[in-house]
Formats: C-alpha cells, structure tokens, sequence
C-alpha cells in the first residue's frame, strides 16, 4: 500500500522549486554531510563536460534567511508555508539538522553546540557571511546557540515556541504539565496514539487526520530514532549551569498565545531575561505550530521585522 505521506514528498519538493529553492548536498567533513535547500540561482549546475562533478554555489545576492526547524519534521515540511512568502525579497536557506532529512555524521556529539557548528561550517561553505535566523523549537535553541558563538554572523533572530536552553528544571515541569514520563515519550511517538497526542499538545485547532495518515508520518518523519532520542538526552543541562548570554542582535518572539509546550509566561519571562533587544508578538489562536496554523498572520508579523531590520541597515 502506498504511504500517502512519502507520496507527498515530490509535490512539496516542486513546490518549493518553484518558490526558488532546490536541495543542496554539502560536506562538512569526512563523515558528516548535512542537506540544505538553496536559493535556485545560487547553484551552478556543472557542464556536460563535468558530469560528474558535484554543484557549485555562488554567494548569496539578496539578505539571507535561514530557516531552522523543530523536533518533528525536516526543513521544508515545517517551513512549507513561509519559503514562498519570502523568496522575492531573500535569499533562503532551509537546512535540516543531523539525523533529519538526509543530514547525517558519524560524530558521537549530539548537543545543540555541535548541530550550530555543523550549519554554520555549511552555511559558510555556501558563501554566507551574515544572516537573520529564524528558530522554531528546537531549532530555536539551535539559533540560540549559533548567535552566541558566532555573533558576526548573525544579525537578528526570530524565535517561536522554543526557549535559551532546555534545563532539568523546564524540562520535567513541562513534561509533567503535559501528562508525559519523557521527552522521547512526547517527540518520538512509536504508535498512532502518541502521534495524535503529540498533534493535540502542539496545535490550538482539534485537528483529525484518519489512522492510516498518522501511521504513514510515523514511518516517514521519524527515522534515526536512536540518534534523535540521543539528540533529546543532549538538550537537557543542569539548571545551575545555565548563564543568560549578553545577545548582541535584535531578537523577536513570535508566538502562538496558545502554546501549551512553551507557553506565554515562559515566553515572556525570556524577553525580560533577554533585556531590551528583545521583543515580543503574539499570534492569537494558534498553538505550538503556529507557523503552520496561522501561516498568512505568522509571516505578515515576520515580514515586518525583517523589513524593520532592512530600514535599521538603511539608517546606518
């Protein structure tokens, strides 16, 4: 029986050709290789006499965004509604984090630290110097980890339904407000019924999907189990250690109000930690996936920060 999800897959992937972005293979070094979507006209496609040479890429000519995505879904099934919003006026680059989307290393490493190195080692591969992030979950804490370490390259962030850092302490009061033992119990459904469980805590919406949908997305979205519940294990640091960076860039929340893994007062106590870089906009009637759920609201609201960002450089 066809798997209607994978069945899928060709059509987002001309669609999003179509919105100006194709699939970029890049190696980072031996043994790690992570797949980024890339602005069309970015790729240099090799001549009949280079047939077996591999693409290359030209620097971006348009400000750069870089899409992250979370836990649940590679790059272009989460940001499938944003990239054609934003490819007239940006160039953007949707990478898929390690382990998902065809990303992959055979280093043991699996804290955010080391998936910021890996993308921005492949972002610099690709010609890019400076960029805005926009983070979602745990690509949030990601982009987190990229502004920190490499301030020179990024300019602002976007981040929505994600936090700094996952410590011991959010993570068992979230788990335990949600009714779930773990966060690979929450991320890592193995049945139907943990798929439709997490579906229910992440969307503001009562969606219904038929079984046979949720059982053909667990087939496809979570391969690599044993390397992204190492991934989860990697996230989780001890609330003592944990330190508020001084973030040099603008950062703005862009939340849905009804987030029930991140909620507002998380949101809002991480704006107040973050000082007056930071701002905050909230997205009503919309849950965790808010970018999925409210997606013409969620990039008017992005639109206009990043155009905030462009009068900034124009002032200058």
């Amino acid at each position: 029986m066809v798997n209607l999800v994978a069945a899928q897959k060709p059509l987002l992937h001309g669609l999003m050709k179509m919105a100006g972005i194709v699939p970029h293979t890049v190696e980072i070094e031996p043994g790690t290789t992570m797949n980024i979507w890339v602005p069309t006209e970015t790729i240099n496609k090799p001549t009949k006499s280079e047939k077996t040479a591999t693409c290359k890429t030209n620097k971006p000519t348009k400000p750069v965004v870089v899409l992250v995505h979370g836990f649940a879904a590679e790059g272009i099934v989460t940001w499938q509604f944003q990239v054609g919003s934003l490819t007239k006026t940006y160039s953007v680059y949707v990478p898929d984090l390690l382990f998902f989307g065809g990303s992959i290393t055979d280093n043991p490493d699996r804290s955010p630290t080391f998936q910021a190195e890996t993308l921005v080692k492949g972002l610099r591969k690709l010609g890019i110097e400076r960029c805005t992030v926009v983070g979602f979950s745990y690509g949030g804490m990601v982009a987190f980890k990229i502004a920190e370490m490499y301030p020179e390259m990024v300019e602002a962030m976007v981040i929505s339904g994600s936090i700094l850092a996952m410590t011991d302490s959010i993570s068992t009061a979230t788990l335990e407000g949600l009714g779930f033992s773990s966060s690979s119990e929450l991320l890592l459904p193995t049945s139907v019924k943990g798929c439709k469980a997490l579906l229910k805590v992440a969307a503001y919406k009562k969606l219904w999907f038929p079984n046979r949908l949720h059982k053909d997305f667990l087939e496809v979205m979570f391969n690599n189990r044993k390397e992204r519940a190492e991934l989860l294990e990697g996230l989780v640091v001890s609330t003592k250690d944990t330190r508020i960076p001084n973030f040099p860039q603008r950062i703005h929340l862009l939340w849905g109000e009804n987030d029930q893994i991140f909620n507002l007062e998380l949101a809002q106590n991480m704006k107040e930690q973050l000082g007056d870089k930071a701002t905050f906009q909230g997205i009503k009637k919309a849950g965790h996936l808010v970018h999925l759920e409210r997606p013409c609201v969620y990039n008017r609201c992005l639109k206009q920060f990043l155009a905030s960002l462009h009068a900034d450089r124009a002032r200058k």
